[in-house]
């Protein structure tokens, strides 16, 4: 089983290493703070369960913690601990003053009813509320949250404290005082990057054939902006099964989401609908999707994808990491070895965390920026980032992961 923060850890030495920086990079090796709780919810039937809930504070060196909150029956102290290192680095890749954090609960939150799930969210608040705050660490959602989680979230801290302060958390609805763009921020950033690393290759679009593994919230979206600019997207999975052409014609991205719309799984062909019969294609196990011959392949789903175990079996040109940890760094190295080029999460991803920055920001300011602004200041962090990066990639000779995350720590200890 792969151990995410150790994974974490040797992606920290590595880059540390490279860039002389080993004796610099003690405060990174743990977190500043370990926070724990057992939240005691009344479920509908009367009964209180008791739900494992964290919530870890990496590193403030360049301003509050930031990171979010995921709701997941795997989740594990490992992982959100390997998750707000990943923060960091993040924030620091992209330039924004914010440090690193997570937080999340061991729970399937399908198995929740809309009450038992206010009441679990306003419990997680309860029990961390006195180390949280638009100063101190400022959450977001993650796997399984969302904007209406948020808002509870957000009327909690202000009952707790006895003060409307908008900027304790982001992610948050129109409503609760959220972020124009903050649906789409992650495909958004991920998506400016690779345009701006595809232009310096001089490849068009109309040439990439995609494969995308994961349709929640990102993956959706970036399948979108993908088939709007004339890439073709040649497979798509969500948890439930993969599609794959193998005519690489490339799918109809409206299809596949009317009928995930309406029968809560992908595809593009409804048996009893025959007007969706158009492409004949082959089902696959969603694990496999990985493994498909494409010229991109988008992971937007978990972590550990991408093993010692399944990574001979790649054939991926290219691959743009939208999920957290999604490749294991002895599969990483070997990719580097095929000469499988790799746009790394901390900052593939991390359009996310950005455009959460500016929700915070407005929040403190008493401001409301219109998407265009929003998307208008989030370009050039990305794009600046990128070209910071395949600079000092191209210096020491190295994967582009390993060049984001010396530029992080340059960032973090101010070398």
């Amino acid at each position: 089983m792969n151990n995410p923060y150790q994974n974490a850890m040797t992606q920290l030495e590595k880059a540390a290493k490279i860039a002389g920086l080993q004796n610099k990079i003690g405060p990174l090796k743990k977190p500043m703070r370990i926070l724990k709780a057992n939240l005691a919810v009344r479920m509908d039937d009367g009964k209180i369960k008791k739900f494992k809930a964290f919530r870890v504070q990496y590193n403030n060196f360049r301003g509050p913690f930031k990171g979010g909150i995921r709701y997941h029956a795997q989740v594990s102290l490992d992982e959100i601990k390997a998750l707000s290192f990943w923060m960091t680095i993040k924030t620091a890749t992209v330039g924004i003053p914010m440090g690193g954090g997570k937080g999340g609960v061991i729970i399937d939150p399908k198995k929740l009813s809309p009450m038992e799930l206010e009441k679990l969210s306003r419990a997680y608040v309860r029990a961390f509320y006195k180390y949280l705050g638009p100063n101190l660490d400022v959450p977001a959602p993650d796997v399984n949250t969302n904007s209406q989680i948020m808002d509870w979230m957000s009327d909690e801290f202000n009952k707790l404290t006895k003060k409307n302060q908008p900027a304790f958390i982001t992610g948050k609805s129109l409503e609760f005082d959220g972020s124009q763009g903050r649906d789409t921020a992650t495909a958004d950033g991920g998506f400016f990057v690779l345009k701006e690393f595809l232009k310096q290759l001089k490849i068009s679009p109309k040439k990439i054939t995609v494969v995308i593994q994961g349709f929640g919230n990102v993956g959706a979206n970036m399948a979108e902006k993908l088939y709007q600019s004339g890439f073709k997207i040649i497979g798509v999975s969500d948890s439930q099964t993969a599609i794959i052409d193998p005519k690489k014609k490339g799918f109809n991205y409206n299809l596949i989401k009317e009928i995930k719309s309406h029968h809560g799984r992908i595809d593009v062909c409804v048996r009893h609908e025959a007007k969706y019969c158009k492409i004949v294609h082959n089902h696959l196990s969603p694990q496999k999707i990985v493994e498909q011959s494409c010229d991109l392949l988008v992971l937007a789903a978990l972590e550990n994808q991408i093993t010692k175990d399944n990574v001979s079996r790649i054939k991926a040109k290219m691959i743009l990491e939208l999920a957290n940890g999604p490749i294991t760094p002895k599969a990483d190295q070997t990719l580097w070895q095929k000469n499988i080029t790799v746009i790394p999460d901390v900052l593939a991803n991390a359009g996310g965390v950005t455009v959460s920055y500016f929700e915070w920001r407005q929040n403190m300011k008493k401001e409301n920026w219109s998407r265009a602004q929003i998307l208008k200041k989030l370009k050039p962090i990305m794009i600046k980032a990128l070209k910071r990066i395949d600079k000092i990639a191209k210096k020491y000779k190295i994967d582009l992961r390993t060049a984001a995350f010396i530029s992080a720590l340059r960032q973090i200890i101010k070398k």
